[in-house]
């Protein structure tokens, strides 16, 4: 009974089960009861399943009352029953038997008809061998007849007899294969015999039309050797007779070591074949428009293959990358020859024959161009470590400090050798396009090798030069001549790195816009890293021009001495301090100015700004010094006048504190100036309004 034909009591809603999950058909007890657990008690579970038990029991005496008169009738309706079967018994049985005779009489006749069936069958086949036996000798009679020695050499048109043979081949072959083993074993070695014959007239009338270079007949030749399926047999032919002695002239190792261009000369050699002695064959095989006979791959199977085993076996040390500029040649002649080979397949079967086929992809394993790679990495890697390693010293800079004017002269030799073999690994005699991913990465571990230099020699320590006179000017005027150097190189580096970019897509067959997305955004990676090292440099610049300024700022601090009890007259001339600290900057402008003629300004700027702070600080610590002196006095004088009774009016006239103020406002008027005479504004120049403010106000107390 199906769950639809059963209508169990509704369970009241307080219960924590449905009746319906009584009458699932996957019910199980203890998923229900594991389920069930998840949201009540297993006693509330087992009060509500009491529950729903009496009304269980409610129904089914409510339905046995309901429905009693058919119970009863059920019962005393299967009286007599098991009678009725027992009287069944006997004629089933009967029928039975009665079955199973006439099945043994079918299977008996279904073996007799069965073997009566094979019988014939095998009859059939005997006849069949039997005709095709009389058809056999009809045919090796037939042949033996054509292609006698005689025959065929009197025949005035011996492609007419070959073609006839080989439609006689054909039918001895067919009727050869219809026959049973037994019977024609003794005929075979006569066909054997027949078909050497044959195919010994065939292939030396088909060599003759080659070298005749007579199309029609080669071109019924081709069909008969597909009439016979013999297709490879013709390749092989044309491969041993006519390719191979070529080949083996062209390809020795006398050849390949006459000059730097054996191998290259060799290439166009190997294409002179095609385009000469093997042409009438290509022409009437390759080309759909032309005299086409389909089937054929001389090119592939006669050709190629038969090039690459003379490769493999007589020059075989053109794979060896130990000279890199020899392998280069080498590699890049042969990837030359094999795309005129490509172009030679004029179909797109025979240049996927070509590329798939085994000898030509291992070909190309051969050349090892990870170990080319890793050569032309030591060699260029080695050259620029050479020269990072080397402590900087005035030998780093390469010339003298005229301007430059090519876009790629750079005034380190270290920068210099970094571009140029930058430059050189994109170059056509080092760059392979195999290789362009492990180029590109290269070029961007070379980048950051120099910016780890950069960093580095920016952290050295400069080596004091022993000279007579002034060594530490000499010392810091050297090193300072370095960083300027060094600061417009990493200014130009970064400036041409967008034209490397350019160069690298230029080696691209394909530009394809995720390739170049990447290309590009490595190299912004690059530039962006250069950017943050640029300012370190500017800094290491700015503090060598300060070495070099803010000693002669310690006069600053000496002032109050010259006008204390000295009653020298009030200052209208600026101290030579002013002169002296700003003296190397001037001269710093004067030399560079065209070396860095859009920097100089920044950089003067900077320093500048830094050596007024330096002068800043010195001027308010002396004026604070005078104001603290100025005021002891008078406190002095205040307790002396009480001492003594008397009030004396002050002394008229300016005060020595005065006039160092006076000092200090003309000096700091007379640097200011200078600046502005080096054309640098000096809104441009931090701290100098604060200096000037602070001077003005000092005076007018």
């Amino acid at each position: 009974m199906s769950k639809n034909n059963i209508n169990l009591p509704r369970a009241p809603n307080e219960l924590c089960f449905s009746e319906i999950d009584f009458i699932q058909e996957n019910f199980n007890v203890d998923i229900f009861l594991q389920e069930h657990r998840k949201n009540t008690k297993l006693e509330t579970m087992r009060d509500d399943l009491g529950v729903y038990l009496k009304l269980l029991r409610s129904a089914m005496i409510d339905l046995i009352n309901r429905d009693y008169t058919d119970f009863v009738n059920l019962s005393s309706n299967l009286i007599g029953l098991d009678k009725a079967i027992n009287d069944l018994q006997t004629p089933l049985g009967q029928l039975k038997e009665e079955v199973m005779q006439v099945r043994q009489t079918l299977d008996d006749e279904i073996i007799a008809i069965t073997h009566n069936i094979s019988e014939n069958e095998r009859i059939r086949d005997n006849k069949q061998s039997v005709y095709s036996l009389q058809h056999v000798y009809t045919s090796l009679n037939k042949l033996s007849s054509i292609i006698s020695l005689k025959s065929f050499l009197d025949s005035p048109n011996k492609i007419d007899v070959l073609e006839q043979a080989a439609g006689e081949f054909n039918q001895l072959q067919f009727h050869m294969s219809r026959c049973k083993l037994n019977i024609i074993n003794e005929k075979e070695k006569d066909a054997e015999r027949l078909e050497q014959s044959y195919m010994t007239y065939l292939n030396e009338f088909f060599l003759a039309c080659i070298q005749e270079k007579n199309s029609v007949l080669l071109i019924r030749c081709l069909k008969i050797y597909i009439t016979l399926d013999k297709i490879r047999d013709a390749e092989n032919l044309v491969r041993k007779e006519i390719v191979d002695p070529l080949i083996r002239s062209v390809i020795n190792i006398e050849n390949l070591q006459m000059d730097l261009l054996g191998l290259q000369n060799m290439y166009n050699r190997l294409l002179n074949i095609l385009s000469v002695e093997l042409k009438q064959l290509l022409d009437i095989t390759l080309y759909p428009n032309r005299f086409s006979v389909k089937g054929y791959n001389f090119l592939v199977n006669s050709f190629w293959i038969d090039v690459e085993e003379k490769i493999e076996e007589y020059i075989k040390c053109i794979f060896a990358p130990g000279d890199p500029v020899l392998f280069h040649m080498r590699y890049i002649a042969t990837l030359e020859f094999l795309e005129k080979l490509e172009a030679e397949c004029v179909t797109l079967e025979t240049l996927t024959a070509l590329k798939e086929n085994l000898q030509y992809k291992n070909f190309l394993k051969k050349w090892n161009l990870p170990v080319y790679f890793q050569i032309r990495f030591q060699e260029i890697a080695g050259g620029i470590e050479t020269i990072l390693i080397e402590p900087i010293s005035p030998l780093s800079v390469k010339g003298s400090l005229e301007p430059v004017t090519k876009e790629n002269d750079f005034s380190l030799h270290a920068t210099c050798t970094v571009w140029d073999n930058l430059q050189k690994i994109w170059d056509n005699n080092v760059y392979l396009y195999q290789l362009f991913h492990r180029f590109w990465k290269f070029s961007l571990q070379i980048c950051a090798r120099y910016q780890i230099w950069i960093q580095t020699v920016l952290k050295e320590v400069w080596p004091i030069e022993n000279e007579v006179g002034n060594t530490s000017t000499v010392e810091h005027s050297t090193k300072l001549n370095f960083l300027i150097c060094l600061y417009k190189d990493a200014d130009k580096f970064v400036n041409i790195l967008p034209s490397l970019l350019q160069t690298v897509k230029s080696k691209l067959k394909q530009e394809s816009p995720t390739v170049l997305k990447v290309l590009k955004d490595s190299l912004d990676e690059t530039i962006k890293n250069f950017n943050t090292i640029r300012p370190q440099i500017t800094e290491e610049i700015v503090n060598e021009l300060l070495k070099q300024c803010v000693t002669h700022l310690k006069q600053v601090s000496d002032i109050p001495r010259l006008f204390r009890r000295t009653k020298r007259d009030v200052p209208t001339k600026p101290c030579a301090y002013v002169k002296n600290t700003l003296a190397f900057l001037i001269n710093f402008r004067t030399d560079y100015k065209q070396v860095i003629p859009d920097n100089i300004n920044y950089l003067l700027e900077l320093a500048l700004s830094s050596l007024t702070e330096h002068y800043l600080a010195s001027v308010t610590d002396v004026l604070t010094s005078v104001q603290k002196t100025e005021e002891s006095l008078r406190r002095l004088k205040k307790i002396r006048d009480k001492s003594t009774g008397s009030h004396l009016s002050e002394v008229q006239g300016i005060s020595d504190d005065e006039k160092i103020r006076i000092q200090l406002q003309v000096d700091v008027q007379a640097y200011a100036n200078m600046i502005a005479e080096m054309e640098i504004s000096t809104s441009n120049v931090l701290h100098v309004k604060e200096l000037l403010y602070a001077v003005e106000a000092a005076t007018r107390k």
